[in-house]
């Protein structure tokens, strides 16, 4: 039997604030399953948002979820799952859908 072991990704996230003072910065790093990369290319096709907003919205999905996901059941995110799942599976069919067409 073949083992099928997964490619993570690796990436840091960076957050400057910018300000005419002093400025703040917020940096960490994370692996994920999935591309972020083409997460973004995929939800700035089929999401009919403007490609800022819609970059934000893909790099805040890829790093609620998966947290999210590991966590399912701590009473922070318990109430709110389903309504995630939801959400993701509309996500997806919405923007299969727009790339398809």
């Amino acid at each position: 039997m073949t083992r099928i072991t997964r490619q993570d990704h690796n990436y840091r996230i960076t957050i400057e604030e910018v300000t005419q003072d002093e400025s703040k910065t917020l940096q960490f790093e994370f692996q994920d399953r999935e591309d972020m990369f083409k997460v973004v290319e995929m939800i700035n096709k089929g999401s009919e948002l403007p490609n800022e907003e819609a970059t934000r919205v893909a790099v805040a999905l890829r790093l609620l979820g998966p947290v999210m996901m590991q966590n399912r059941k701590h009473p922070l995110f318990a109430d709110f799952m389903p309504h995630f799942k939801n959400f993701m599976q509309n996500l997806k069919s919405t923007i299969k859908a727009s790339v398809n067409a």
